[in-house]
């Protein structure tokens, strides 16, 4: 008899070591009765009874997630591939586990598809330069569809976008062109600020008498320096006339 209640003694206490569950920090344990929903268990020790009660761990830390490689095709039909990382994590424990069969392989699908539909709804150019406009709209549609399953989306990041080889040729001449025609727009700009500059200049020298003559010689000056250099100076009209004026004065 003594040995019949020993071994109930040590059936009883495996039962109930086995029914002792441990939940971790940042675990939530979804407890079934029967097979009924009952309740959310918070971390520590908890007591599961086998065979009428069941539980399933979910983990609620925010989870980092790769979206594979998408072909999709813009608005004004340029054929691209896309990648993103989607970072999200579960608020509702049990609606994770109640609504939808596998949340993971779900949230998944759900940003494949939805990053298909933001990109054919803009143009390359678009894609190309709003980024982080595209990833927030994509964002805000996967975290809306997934809030029945009590899924969080805290942001999308796209990562990398590729285009065909044609297009990229394409895209570096028209950058070309443009660096071009900036710098035909800046060289004009230097040649009308220069003429401007000139004619100021010819108007101040034209309202002095030898104003001219100086220049030449401070040209001429500069021209010496180098021996090599054969200069042959024509005397310019203006050095006669002030030369005549100055005579005028003298006999005056």
């Amino acid at each position: 008899m003594e040995e019949f209640m020993l071994v109930i003694l040590i059936f009883v206490v495996i039962i109930v070591l086995g029914s002792i569950k441990q939940i971790n920090q940042y675990e939530r344990g979804i407890k079934f009765t029967l097979g009924k929903f009952t309740k959310t268990m918070e971390p520590g020790w908890r007591l599961v009874i086998p065979v009428f009660q069941s539980f399933r761990k979910v983990d609620i830390r925010t989870k980092a997630v790769d979206v594979p490689e998408q072909e999709a095709i813009t608005k004004d039909n340029v054929s691209v591939r896309i990648n993103a990382v989607i970072y999200y994590k579960v608020f509702d424990a049990s609606k994770s586990v109640l609504e939808v069969e596998n949340f993971f392989y779900a949230v998944s699908q759900l940003a494949q598809t939805t990053m298909r539909n933001v990109v054919g709804s803009v143009s390359l150019d678009e894609l190309l330069s709003e980024r982080d406009k595209l990833s927030t709209e994509i964002c805000n549609i996967i975290d809306k569809a997934t809030d029945p399953w009590g899924i969080k989306v805290e942001n999308v990041e796209l990562k990398d976008v590729s285009l065909p080889e044609e297009m990229k040729r394409v895209i570096a001449k028209v950058a070309e062109a443009e660096r071009e025609k900036q710098a035909v727009i800046t060289k004009s700009i230097g040649e009308v600020e220069a003429s401007k500059n000139l004619a100021k200049a010819a108007e101040t020298m034209a309202k002095s008498d030898g104003a001219l003559h100086l220049r030449t010689l401070s040209t001429i000056n500069d021209i010496s320096s180098d021996q090599s250099n054969t200069i042959v100076f024509a005397l310019p009209i203006e050095v006669l006339r002030a030369l005549e004026n100055k005579n005028d004065k003298k006999n005056k």
